[in-house]
């Protein structure tokens, strides 16, 4: 990419009769003085007005880089170039040569017909998919007529000034203003590891994250013009592959397979028997188009994208699709406690002080060290607790350094009403201590007033002040709680009832974290995180079993996030992680299913699969219902497809074989696929329960169960022709209508079959399924009926073949059940949906067992 994307175009524009010059490419807007860059975007510091802004997004475009839209012609052309596409063209053509003339119609018609649902269905997923990622988009602090609004990162425009802090992905190129220096990542844009500190005047650009500070910037460069073309991608490719679709896949490759050994006889057969060659190969391949299932990338992608709109509903925004698969399989959730477990509403209350330091005193110092605008809770609150706003009228702040991680503390430099200049600083108890010269001697007193906070369920900061060149004095204690969300007790009971073990991760003092765990019904045994190994260490046995049972972690760092997923998932479990600051983006990114909480940083967003709109817990728990009837949805489509498959070759292939008789015709085969196709689209929409523990892809049951189905069709089948053939002595031209009919209705009665693991009527299927089935069946069965493109079977049979069918259907449910007691003889959870949960279901409390093999 061209270098001078960072520069501007001088052209001069009109808009509404005045004149706005755009900056003059000859000068590198990121390397030149602040005052010419000021000057060349006819812009200050304080910003542009929302008229001038607007201006300069019609002049220059959204801050956005456009995606490549393939063009809906070539998509739609897509659907008739492939392996199976290919199949049936060359069935076609061989309906021509044979002059099978109404066979090369209505295999072209259907051929059209089915890129034209995959095209559609495709198109509506992308859609669902596009509408969800707007909702993900970026916003920025800019400053506009003079006060701060936060816009869609979009309509930003070069000469807006704009605020960055901590865990910002940097929303354009844009020069920093006056301030102090801060740390920046650029690791996802030049592959440097460690983060730059970028000073006053330095250029940053879209994409960075702000690692530490805080600092005013003014954009200079938006959408295409920016370094690197493009800003960070907050959302994945809606086609990420998940370990369930390639597992689903994988069942296409058996059928695949099954289908050309099948085939393979048939065509070896038939012409030992002398049969027409084009004839031969063109049923082959109409067989074998059928056999493979043409609809399940389309499937997929629906289910999948209905899946996503079902959990935007429930305010969980799904940025990778391959995190639905893997909620559905979460077993251990490692949840923060603020804001996910307690209400993330600190107030204060009464605080120890030191010597002769007063309450009021503490809290003053406090307030001064904190900064309203930053919205950071520990600042509201501690601003909160004066009983006098105007109290802060006399004094003036020079400089202030916000929290990071690192130091763990925020500094003020102050002016009082005297002209006399000090410093305030809060933070946590044990790094204010280390600042005060008098450490030693009231670290006892300190450590008591902490230890009694902690017992109590508050979170202590300490507070410190330096006059002058002095050292620090320290001044005392404030006392914060966070009370426990309303919620969060009966959402645990139904976390630890639905198999998901609950761990609480927090950076409090291990005294808060049990007492607070105590209260959200946790249990109280919880871990210090201080005494975890590092990222790089291998944890013993004992150690690594004590992470996996312990109810909670206390005092953890970023770092500790990674180590205990890693941990966790080395024994076997899939692992759910909540965050919301950028240095859990490591840990996000590392989880099974990475959870960015509301109010996360954009970087916590960036790496996390799930984005969460609203507070707490409960949004999780509804994400994880929906993600396991997601999962049902998908079982159930994969067991009827390997059922209708076998059904269809074992009976075509046994009739050619013991017959010598085509039971169906070439386009018979084509119009059972069609109508298939159609119905099982609706399975997307499916009413089913989610089970009671964590899903895990159990190939032997779906292989097992979809056999015996598989081979119970062909039984009915081969049942009905006999009596056709030889007890009411059809001619062979109506028998070939009736088996149409039969493998038709038998195989759509399938569906409601594969749907439920007990009996067929233990869940009421949806509306949209029942309506697409009995359509699907009601035209099949008009088609036998009256013979389109077969011979006439007249309403009394078809009558005969649906009351056959439904009594087999009854048989194979029953077939059905038997068959899971041999192959799943424990009982296994039973699946509940979301009202009989609410009416108090529980099971056993989850005992942190692994993920059952796959």
């Amino acid at each position: 990419m061209s270098t001078d994307s960072t520069r501007s175009t001088p052209t001069e524009v009109t808009q509404g009769g005045s004149v706005t010059s755009k900056p003059d490419p000859k000068h590198d807007l990121k390397s030149l003085p602040m005052a010419e860059v000021l000057k060349q975007l006819d812009t200050s510091p304080e910003g542009l007005t929302q008229a001038e802004a607007a201006k300069r997004l019609t002049m220059y475009g959204p801050n956005e880089i456009a995606e490549h839209k393939t063009n809906p012609l070539l998509k739609f052309l897509s659907y008739f170039w492939g392996p199976i596409p290919w199949m049936i063209e060359v069935a076609v053509i061989l309906s021509g040569v044979v002059g099978h003339w109404p066979d090369f119609f209505i295999i072209l018609v259907l051929l059209m017909a089915n890129a034209l649902v995959g095209y559609t269905e495709e198109r509506q997923a992308g859609n669902a998919i596009d509408a969800l990622r707007a909702k993900l988009a970026i916003t920025a602090r800019v400053k506009r007529g003079g006060e701060w609004v936060t816009p869609a990162a979009r309509d930003l425009v070069p000469g807006d000034v704009i605020r960055l802090r901590l865990g910002d992905i940097v929303p354009a190129d844009a020069r920093l203003l006056d301030g102090d220096e801060i740390e920046v990542d650029q690791s996802a844009l030049t592959g440097e590891s460690l983060p730059a500190t970028c000073a006053p005047g330095a250029a940053v650009f879209s994409g960075s994250i702000i690692r530490r500070g805080e600092i005013g910037a003014l954009v200079y460069a938006t959408g295409t013009r920016t370094y690197f073309g493009k800003t960070a991608e907050l959302v994945a490719g809606a086609h990420t592959v998940s370990h369930f679709q390639k597992a689903v896949l994988k069942i296409g490759n058996y059928l695949i397979i099954l289908a050309a050994v099948f085939v393979s006889v048939i065509v070896l057969v038939s012409l030992l028997r002398g049969d027409a060659v084009l004839t031969t190969l063109q049923f082959a391949l109409v067989l074998t188009v059928a056999a493979i299932p043409v609809a399940m990338p389309t499937v997929l992608s629906v289910t999948m994208a209905v899946g996503a709109r079902l959990l935007a509903k429930k305010k969980a925004i799904v940025s990778r699709l391959v995190a639905i698969e893997e909620l559905a399989g979460v077993d251990v959730l490692c949840a923060d406690k603020t804001g996910t477990l307690t209400q993330n509403s600190l107030t204060l209350g009464a605080p120890f002080s030191v010597d002769t330091a007063t309450a009021a005193e503490v809290i003053l110092a406090g307030a001064l060290a904190s900064r309203a605008d930053n919205e950071d809770p520990i600042d509201l609150a501690v601003l909160g607790g004066l009983d006098d706003k105007s109290e802060l009228d006399p004094y003036t702040i020079g400089h202030f350094e916000p929290f990071n991680p690192v130091d763990k503390r925020t500094e003020a430099s102050v002016t009082g009403a005297d002209g006399k200049s000090f410093k305030v600083s809060k933070g946590a108890p044990q790094v204010i201590l280390a600042l005060a010269g008098d450490s030693a001697k009231i670290t006892p007193a300190v450590e008591g007033a902490v230890n009694e906070f902690a017992a109590r369920g508050y979170r202590s900061l300490g507070v410190a002040r330096a006059d002058g060149q002095d050292q620090w004095k320290f001044l005392g204690v404030l006392a914060l709680f966070d009370p426990p969300r309303e919620d969060a007790k009966t959402t645990i009971a139904t976390a630890q009832a639905m198999g998901v073990s609950l761990k609480m991760v927090t950076g409090d003092a291990i005294a808060i974290a049990k007492e607070t765990a105590a209260k959200v019904g946790l249990g109280t045994n919880i871990l210090d995180a201080a005494g975890l190994g590092d990222v790089k260490k291998e944890e013993t046995p004992a150690r690594a079993r004590a992470i996996e049972t312990a109810d909670g972690f206390a005092q953890v760092f970023p770092e500790h996030k990674y180590h205990i997923i890693d941990v966790l998932q080395q024994r076997g479990h899939i692992v759910g992680m909540t965050g919301d600051g950028v240095n859990d983006a490591p840990a996000l990114k590392k989880a099974d299913c990475g959870i960015a909480v509301s109010g996360a940083t954009d970087a916590a967003r960036a790496a996390a699969a799930i984005i969460l709109l609203t507070p707490g817990l409960a949004v999780i728990i509804d994400a994880v219902k929906e993600s396991r009837k997601i999962f049902q949805r998908m079982n159930s489509y994969a067991m009827y497809r390997i059922a209708e498959t076998l059904r269809v070759l074992l009976f075509v292939t046994g009739s050619i074989l013991v017959f010598n008789f085509f039971p169906v015709t070439a386009i018979m085969i084509v119009m059972l696929a069609l109508l298939n196709d159609g119905a099982i689209l609706s399975i997307a929409y499916d009413n089913v329960h989610f089970k009671m523990k964590p899903e895990a892809w159990n190939m032997r049951m779906v292989l097992g169960i979809a056999t015996v189905l598989g081979v119970v069709g062909p039984i009915a089948a081969f049942g009905l022709f006999y009596l056709c053939d030889k007890v009411f002595g059809l001619g062979r031209p109506q028998l070939q209508t009736m088996m149409y009919l039969m493998l038709s209705v038998a195989g759509h009665l399938t569906i409601f079959l594969t749907r439920t693991r007990g009996p067929f009527w233990s869940i009421r299927p949806a509306r949209i399924l029942l309506m697409a089935v009995l359509g699907t069946q009601a035209v099949a069965t008009l088609i036998a009926v009256y013979g389109l493109f077969m011979t006439p079977l007249g309403w009394g049979w078809a009558a005969f073949v649906w009351a056959y069918a439904i009594i087999w259907a009854l048989v194979s449910d029953r077939i059905k059940l038997l068959a899971y007691r041999i192959l799943d003889p424990t009982k296994s959870t039973p699946a509940h949906d979301d009202a009989t949960l609410a009416k108090g279901a529980t099971a056993p409390k989850s005992d942190s067992t692994a993920r059952p093999s796959q």
